[in-house]
């Protein structure tokens, strides 16, 4: 499994980008405006994160256009800022018809806001290259957001997309709205291929009480050795 940061706050994509197990970052307008950053600004914040994680990361940046001109529109602008940029783009009508252009442009497309087996894949059959159900807005709503995802990652893994995405590349589901380290190990063990997690769930990731221990118990002891 590969881990993206799902951030625009650029401490943290440099803090975890220097622990080297980074892959990726995603993006999106709330997480844009939490680090209180400006429209006119955005291009540039765009292209600032993906100097810092380097070009073989994707960075995902979002459309919010309503119709599949501007959402091509968007997404050529978007592309242009960097070559690591994936257009992020919800699932939806006019997302489909916007991802199959760009797709043939070679531009590569994150599908977001994907809830269905059906959604994935029309969105892989369009052109996504990265799929991203959501787990904890279906936990929010009291329904089994891990379920889901997992029924996406068996519908995708039986066939292959890569004849429809941008440069031939095998389709990947992204499992996003991680709100745990549990979430992450779930979606591991389904064979999800990437997890976009928060800072402080990747920091949680690292961490565990027995490996605190540990450490304690190995300084105390060099200790006494000196």
């Amino acid at each position: 499994m590969k881990f993206f940061l799902d951030t625009a706050d650029i401490d943290e994509i440099s803090e975890a980008a220097s622990w080297g197990a980074l892959a990726g970052v995603t993006t999106n307008p709330t997480l844009y405006a939490r680090v209180g950053g400006k429209l006119a600004d955005f291009n540039d914040h765009i292209k600032r994160i993906c100097d810092i994680v380097g070009p073989d990361c994707p960075v995902s940046a979002e459309s919010l256009a309503m119709t599949r001109d501007d959402l091509v529109r968007d997404g050529r602008e978007l592309a242009a800022i960097a070559p690591n940029v994936v257009v992020k783009i919800p699932t939806m009508v006019e997302g489909l018809a916007a991802t199959r252009t760009l797709a043939d442009e070679g531009i590569r497309v994150n599908m977001t806001l994907c809830f269905t087996v059906p959604q994935a894949l029309l969105a892989a059959r369009a052109g996504a290259r990265y799929i991203s159900p959501f787990v904890g807005r279906f936990d929010d709503i009291s329904e089994d957001g891990i379920e889901q995802v997992a029924n996406i990652v068996d519908a995708v893994g039986n066939y292959d997309f890569s004849q429809n995405t941008a440069n031939g590349e095998q389709v990947e589901v992204i499992a996003a709205s991680i709100r745990s380290a549990n979430h992450v190990t779930q979606c591991a063990l389904m064979g999800a291929d990437i997890a976009t997690v928060p800072f402080g769930v990747l920091k949680k990731m690292v961490g565990h009480p027995l490996t605190d221990r540990g450490i304690e118990a190995f300084v105390a002891d060099w200790e006494k050795v000196k």
